[in-house]
């Protein structure tokens, strides 16, 4: 029986982004999906900043900027006339560390077409009409066992339920998933085609009158498409009404100014029930759970599939560096250290946003905006209480991490040098940073840098070439690029390998907290780790090259292969 790498069961956006991750890394990788066609769902409104981040190093952001358009100013109405416009986004813009400073609206099913296009490049397909009906620990505990529906058994190293919030991978783990749900908060969706011209289309307009609510938003790429969601319909009882087309045309003409002939198709009916629910752990074994499979909550802030895509994106990474024999397999407990609570604070978060929507829209003019903060682009999210967020010697969370203190998800930034910003610390997302190729003089970004399945080692100040070449020589082959930060005024004779840049606006050294080189070859001179996920890793003088060297090897050491696992509702031992 063949081995399979990794098995995704599930071709939403979270396991499509990561089966992307591990095709690109050389995995053995294959991704099932029980329904027998591609499914055409627009619940999902599209990425967020942070989400086209990750988009744009899978080579796809750019396709998907295309295809979407830019969030929509809102129109609120009370009894169908217009009382209030707001564009959430006014005060936002792009800076040199964060230049997607907002989402992109774009169909769930159109961003999905995209990355399974993307996946096909690597030469993987996902597999239709597959459902998983059983997972058992393989002989030696070194694989897991799948059997699907139609009786076939199959064998893959490892498995990730990425299978939606009624996750069959979960219930066959036996993994809790507990929570509650709102009976009593509902609300009908669907996509819908309205007459030509019967709405503004660079507007999504919001109707919410003390008996119920009506909102349309136009779906990109479409002539008369909008994402219809509302208060359903409720019988004698109060009990809400399944959607219907009908019914539907019944709640335009209550709630808005258009005649209910006005909709013209109707379908993707469903009903939402707000859910807030979390699974008592993300892995089992050698079976990890991501995305919806994982955790649901409130709609309030579009954070569903955007934590998903970010789940995928912290797992992939740390899959591929076990699977290639540089890491030992206990870097995958990180992974369940590292979102987990950041699965938690999500959960809170939008329950908290959803209670303010909800007060909002009582009063005239109120409306979704409410739901929208600074922390729903998803650019302040890290993992500073992780394991893997580690100082240099001289600091607390020493590299041994011995003295470590873990921090909580809402820890506050630590400032740098007087009168400059915040300096990132370990853990924290990498800033983005324009700078200049030192070599062909083309515009680039810190982040293109990054790009691609490979830590990356940033080198500030000229005492910090000597700790690349050494980095170069001991990781060069085992997935670690090396890249120097050259100041505008800095004198580039001392070459280092690998990649260079130059800093010439001075923003990559502002976004590090570096101040200037001072010309020593030592002071200033810090060597900065970024993970594969755009992640800080360590930060640390250039003098304290073994810091830089015992982190490294943590990931990019040399190969363990005594993986020896409990069972699959066990952990390893």
């Amino acid at each position: 029986m063949g081995v399979t790498d990794v098995l995704i069961v599930g071709a939403g956006p979270t396991g499509l982004v990561l089966a992307c991750d591990l095709a690109r890394r050389g995995a053995a990788v294959r991704i099932v999906d029980r329904s027998p066609v591609s499914p055409r769902t627009s619940r999902a409104k599209g990425p967020n900043a942070r989400s086209l981040e990750i988009l744009d190093d899978l080579g796809v952001a750019e396709e998907v900027l295309a295809a979407g358009a830019a969030p929509l100013p809102m129109l609120k109405y009370r009894d169908r006339l217009p009382v209030a416009e707001t564009d959430p986004w006014a005060d936002s813009a792009p800076s040199p560390d964060a230049p997607y400073d907002r989402g992109r609206l774009i169909a769930q099913w159109r961003l999905e077409e995209i990355l399974r296009d993307r996946l096909a490049g690597y030469g993987v397909r996902v597999e239709l009409g597959r459902e998983v009906t059983g997972l058992a620990e393989g002989p030696g505990g070194r694989h897991v066992d799948v059997t699907f529906a139609e009786g076939r058994t199959e064998r893959a190293r490892y498995v990730v339920g990425c299978d939606g919030a009624h996750s069959s991978v979960r219930k066959l783990l036996g993994i809790g998933f507990e929570g509650t749900t709102a009976e009593d908060q509902a609300m009908v969706c669907g996509d819908v085609d309205l007459a030509d011209g019967a709405l503004d289309r660079t507007r999504w307009h919001q109707w919410f009158d003390e008996d119920g609510a009506v909102m349309l938003c136009p779906i990109p790429g479409t002539r008369t498409g909008w994402w219809f969601q509302a208060g359903p319909e409720r019988d004698g009882r109060g009990r809400p009404l399944a959607p219907t087309a009908d019914g539907f045309r019944r709640l335009l003409a209550r709630h808005t100014a258009l005649p209910g002939p006005a909709l013209t198709r109707a379908e993707l009916l469903s009903t939402y029930r707000v859910n807030v629910r979390m699974a008592d752990r993300f892995r089992a074994g050698r079976v990890f759970l991501a995305g919806d499979a994982a955790h649901v909550h409130a709609v309030a802030g579009g954070l569903g599939m955007n934590t998903g895509i970010q789940d995928a994106f912290n797992l992939g990474w740390k899959l591929g560096l076990v699977l290639a024999g540089h890491a030992g397999p206990e870097l995958l407990d990180t992974y369940e250290e590292e979102r987990l609570p950041v699965a938690a604070r999500t959960l809170d978060l939008t329950s908290e946003r959803l209670r303010a929507t909800l007060e909002a829209i009582r009063r005239p003019g109120g409306g979704l905006d409410a739901a929208i903060t600074p922390d729903t682009t998803g650019l302040g999210v890290g993992y500073r209480w992780s394991s893997l967020a580690r100082g240099h010697a001289e600091d607390p969370k020493a590299a041994d991490g011995s003295t470590a203190t873990p921090d909580t998800p809402d820890a506050k930034v630590r400032t740098a040098r007087d009168g400059e910003r915040p300096a990132p610390q370990a853990g924290d997302r990498a800033p983005d940073a324009p700078c200049v190729d030192a070599v062909t003089g083309a515009r680039t970004r810190l982040h293109r840098v990054f790009a691609g399945p490979r830590t990356t080692v940033l080198g500030f100040g000229p005492g910090s070439a000597a700790v690349l070449r050494e980095v170069a020589a001991a990781f060069g082959d085992a997935g670690v690029r090396t890249c120097r930060v050259y100041a505008a005024h800095e004198d580039r004779a001392t070459s280092a390998p690998g990649e260079a840049v130059v800093d010439d606006e001075g923003h990559a050294a502002a976004a590090y907290g570096r101040g200037a080189p001072d010309g020593t070859g030592t002071g200033t001179s810090t060597v900065v780790i970024v993970r594969p996920d755009h992640h800080l890793g360590l930060s640390a003088p250039a003098a304290d090259a073994r810091s830089v060297h015992a982190y490294l090897h943590r990931l990019h050491g040399a190969a363990r292969s005594a993986e020896r696992f409990s069972g699959i509702g066990g952990r390893r031992r």
